[in-house]
């Protein structure tokens, strides 16, 4: 069977410099990199022409791809209409990014899709990814929005509700895993057309929680209360979690899939050991 599946690292898991997470990227044998493009030097705002010239340089000098550019910018944007003009611009400013560093897919997160499509939010939400999707075009780019905070069944049918095509997914196995307890492969299935890109992640759930709290209150406005997110779940090591690689592989070849499998490492003590790890566990898988 042709291999048309390669690994990608999330620069930033490294906690490196992007330059030096690029090397890092190239030297443990991937073959894409995904760069956080939201704050600090790396940022459309922050870039001149001769910046670009030379990462685009760089990463061809280490033979590495753009497998995503992450436009996550936080808050909420896709839920607030006071927030969405500035969202959509600024998405559409890392887009035109990536196009320059020779990427295509931006991920994002939008918050949490209500199961009720009858939900006032649904309707915003909606309006925005419609945006998203027309700034997509233009750039001629893919917005791919990461998995976690609703289960595939209720984000495939968001997906299907737009009219704009540019609006997928970047799908995330272990925070379905995480936070909904979803089944990682069967969503595969489920969200197969919309798949744009993909992290490779693992995990274990340890407590329910509501994602309206976790992405919505927590993530989106920087803070946790007395609640710690390691009582709720716990991010593992490649194969030493909830997900089942070799059923996500597989299901990935059967929908077509052709793409990056991107590392990416939130936590632990010594990343680049364990991103290493990780890199030789899916060249083992596939």
């Amino acid at each position: 069977m042709a291999n048309n599946l390669q690994i990608g690292v999330m620069v930033d898991s490294f906690r490196l410099s992007t330059k030096e997470g690029i090397r890092k990227a190239a030297e443990i044998g991937a073959k894409g990199v995904q760069i956080y493009a939201v704050a600090g030097e790396f940022t459309p705002e922050n870039l001149t022409a001769a910046d670009i010239r030379e990462y685009r340089s760089l990463l061809d000098s280490e033979g590495l791809a753009v497998s995503a550019l992450c436009g996550d910018l936080g808050g909420h944007g896709f839920t607030d209409p006071a927030e969405i003009p500035n969202t959509i611009e600024r998405s559409r400013r890392i887009a035109h990014l990536c196009a320059e560093l020779g990427g295509k897919v931006i991920t994002t997160h939008i918050g949490v899709v209500p199961s009720d499509p009858n939900h006032p939010r649904y309707a915003v939400m909606q309006e925005s990814c419609e945006m998203l999707a027309r700034a997509a075009k233009e750039e001629g780019s893919l917005f791919a929005i990461e998995t976690g905070p609703e289960t595939p069944e209720v984000l495939c049918g968001f997906l299907d509700s737009l009219t704009t095509p540019g609006v997928g997914v970047n799908y995330d196995p272990a925070n379905l895993v995480m936070v909904t307890g979803s089944d990682p492969v069967k969503g595969v299935y489920t969200l197969g057309k919309y798949i744009y890109h993909t992290h490779a992640k693992d995990g274990v759930r340890l407590k329910t929680v509501d994602p309206e709290i976790l992405y919505g209150v927590w993530f989106a406005e920087g803070g946790i209360g007395d609640n710690r997110l390691e009582d709720y779940f716990l991010e593992t090591p490649l194969g030493q979690g909830g997900v089942d690689f070799d059923g996500w592989i597989r299901a990935l070849r059967d929908i077509g899939y052709e793409g990056f499998l991107t590392i990416e490492r939130e936590v632990g003590a010594d990343p680049a050991a364990d991103i290493a790890m990780a890199a030789d566990f899916l060249r083992s898988k596939l």
